[in-house]
């Protein structure tokens, strides 16, 4: 990859904040670095918004509200449609630019524009299709209108694994229902949403409608913005405890919430599964994004009567991985976001041997610049072992083993956590039951990636609340109004 056209996308990217239509700096000045986790280096200086610069972004987004709800679903549908087009067209600068700031190799980068630009699609077409009922009332003395509002100004908080897929999937929403907004991105990959909205503004975006803050100091501007009474909704991806912390700041405005929190996967392989498919499946569904990912299956549950086999492939196909700067060919296993997340996979695969783990391959960091770890599996990992309580969010495949049903289900539920679940089995009954069993607001059955923009992605218990996706997604930037008129007959 040459280094002249990194420099160039590079500067292309917006230094400043997006507020009211204008590019412009923070106050004071200030600003925040960006690193490439595959070497350290610094690789851009961005500005890093107060909480003067928050309200001044939510001032806009007020603003442009009336406006942008009354503009004709069509017409946002077609900005949308514009952006769509448009990123298809830069798709290899955004995915050497999420490669660079985030590390995950450069196919994979052109597999998330792929499916971030699929949200701009999907919620382009979903506009005009926002729809409430008409219908006399049980007595017949009136009739019922039921119809669909934008909520309001929202602020989405996006975390750094996707930059482009998790700033789509909540801005394309949030636009076509007819809502402004306020993102902000994640301090370590900013550079992908800045980019983006220039991409937005390129399409016809009118001012206001979005706004970007990009800042080091999140917490006491998030929380300014969240406590304002003229924000309506509040939609955040990243950990659980950083969401309870913003449900409690969104309970003072009775906001509504999104929330795609924690997870910890189980991926259930029964005795009669097809083994190729299962293992095929467990590399897509472990180490896509470099294991750094919500979805990411975190628990490997294995009949006693398939383990060894299974650990056995699995080991081989990891053996062979390669690990580098993701535009270096071949690479399959970027850096990780940084050093602290080194330093909690690598606690986890120690706590893990400690208690009796068996260490197949990998289990340490990679030395030299940059934050690497080797893609690992482990085996016979055994209960009460922390890398089976807490979400991984790197290279580490542990499995453990069961040997019935409802062994496997026990173990699978056995989490606060219920975003994703996969399991291979070739019996359809037992595949049935397994969609009623398991505590997961989504499921891959015999399949290891479920994430799609036609879908309501969305978890249960701590992973979250609402959805985002699917025909869903859209009603989370809605509220329903009901009217009774008179029986027009009477």
């Amino acid at each position: 990859m040459s280094e002249n056209r990194e420099t160039a996308l590079l500067a292309n990217v917006p230094d400043g904040l997006f507020i009211g239509g204008q590019w412009r700096p923070a106050e004071g000045g200030a600003t925040l670095s960006v690193s490439d986790p595959a070497t350290g280096a610094v690789v851009k200086e961005i500005a890093s918004a107060s909480v003067a610069d928050g309200k001044a972004a939510l001032d806009a987004a007020v603003a442009a509200q009336d406006a942008w709800a009354a503009t004709p679903a069509r017409q946002r549908g077609e900005l949308l449609r514009r952006a769509f087009d448009l990123l298809q067209e830069r798709k290899e600068d955004f995915a050497l630019l999420m490669t660079i700031e985030m590390g995950k190799p450069l196919a994979e980068a052109r597999g998330e524009v792929a499916y971030g630009g699929e949200f701009l699609r999907w919620f382009g077409e979903e506009a005009p299709r926002i729809q409430g009922r008409y219908g006399a009332n049980p007595e017949g003395t009136g009739r019922m209108i039921v119809t669909q509002h934008p909520v309001g100004p929202c602020f989405l908080i996006t975390p750094w694994n996707f930059p482009l897929a998790m700033a789509t999937r909540k801005i394309a929403p949030a636009l076509a229902a007819g809502c402004t907004v306020v993102i902000k991105p994640a301090a370590l990959t900013p550079l992908t949403t800045l980019a983006f909205v220039q991409l937005l503004e390129d399409a016809g975006l009118p001012a206001g409608v979005v706004n970007v803050v990009t800042t080091a100091s999140s917490g006491p501007m998030s929380e300014a913005i969240i406590r304002d009474p003229r924000l309506r909704k509040l939609s955040f991806t990243g950990s659980t405890p950083v969401g309870q912390k913003l449900l409690e700041q969104a309970a003072h405005g009775v906001l509504r919430t999104s929330m795609e929190l924690g997870g910890n996967a189980p991926f259930v392989v029964f005795e009669d599964a097809d083994l190729d498919k299962a293992v095929d499946g467990a590399i897509a569904a472990k180490f896509r994004n470099i294991g750094q990912a919500c979805t990411a299956a975190n628990r490997f549950i294995v009949h006693r009567s398939v383990a060894d086999e299974f650990a056995r492939r699995v080991t081989e196909r990891v053996q062979g991985f390669r690990s580098g700067r993701g535009t270096e060919d071949g690479v399959v296993i970027g850096p990780l976001i940084d050093d602290k997340a080194v330093a909690k996979a690598d606690q986890l695969v120690q706590d893990a041997v400690q208690r009796g783990a068996t260490l197949r391959t990998g289990g340490a960091e990679i030395p030299g610049d940059g934050s690497f770890y080797q893609a690992t599996v482990l085996s016979d990992v055994r209960p009460g072992s922390d890398i089976l309580r807490e979400e991984i969010f790197g290279p580490v495949l542990a499995i453990i083993p069961f040997d019935d049903e409802d062994e496997g289900v026990r173990i699978a539920n056995d989490t606060e956590y219920g975003l994703v679940s996969y399991v291979y089995t070739e019996s359809l009954t037992r595949g049935q039951r397994m969609i009623e069993r398991l505590a997961t607001g989504m499921m891959g059955l015999n399949v290891g990636v479920v994430s799609n923009a036609a879908a309501p992605f969305g978890g249960w218990k701590f992973s979250g609340l609402g959805r985002e996706g699917g025909a869903e997604g859209i009603h989370e930037y809605l509220q329903t109004k009901y009217t009774l008129t008179p029986d027009p007959f009477a």
